[in-house]
């Protein structure tokens, strides 16, 4: 399968604005959850495209500028930690990937949405779409938006956060629940940026 199939199929249609949706951070024990949305010129040629966790980071961050220089159309957004425990990591999954997408700045015809889900408890992706499982290896626009959504969310949390709270080290796992995040845990407890939800476990062997 190339990357333009699935595109293929509404362009022939007489489709144009189509774009791909991916988010990135949904697993980490904090920052935000972030997503992003792309429309590519047709079947335009972006050499080493792919699913972002296939892809170094200095790969990711080069793709990154090239995507934003071709790109119709893009856009990125996130939804806070302190949310994610208000609701749920899908609910907050969808809101952010709709997010993205209100964010294009003009109408989508079809979003291609990575995944098998489209909505949540509180939330839902209410533009017209087609789920695409593994979509971010099977997809031009998808595996765009899931470079995309994943600098943008390691660009936050390895700069902003890591300055914010400098004593958990953010830049070093990203806020992934690594062995020194958890040591970092340990010693210093959650910080503002922590999905409290997402440490119950901890929490109850601190107990």
């Amino acid at each position: 399968m190339e990357l333009w199939d699935y595109e293929r199929n509404y362009l022939e249609q007489g489709l144009t604005a189509v774009c791909g949706v991916d988010e990135a951070g949904a697993g980490p024990l904090a920052g935000p959850v972030y997503a992003a949305a792309v429309i590519l010129p047709p079947y335009c040629e972006i050499p080493g495209l792919n699913d972002s966790k296939k892809l170094t980071e200095k790969k990711r961050e080069q793709l990154y500028d090239v995507i934003v220089e071709q790109a119709v159309a893009w856009s990125v957004a996130r939804v806070e930690a302190a949310e994610i425990d208000e609701t749920d990591i899908l609910s907050a999954r969808m809101k952010a990937m709709q997010l993205a997408i209100d964010g294009l700045g003009c109408p989508v015809e079809m979003a291609l949405i990575d995944g098998n889900r489209d909505h949540g408890r509180t939330a839902a992706v209410t533009a017209p779409h087609e789920l695409v499982v593994g979509g971010d290896g099977k997809s031009a626009s998808i595996a765009a938006a899931s470079i995309l959504a994943k600098v943008s969310r390691d660009r936050y949390v390895s700069g902003e956060l890591d300055r914010a709270y400098p004593q958990y080290q953010f830049a070093k796992h990203k806020g992934y629940g690594t062995k020194l995040h958890y040591a970092m845990l340990d010693e210093y407890g959650p910080c503002p940026a922590h999905r409290k939800t997402f440490l119950k476990k901890w929490a109850e062997k601190r107990q």
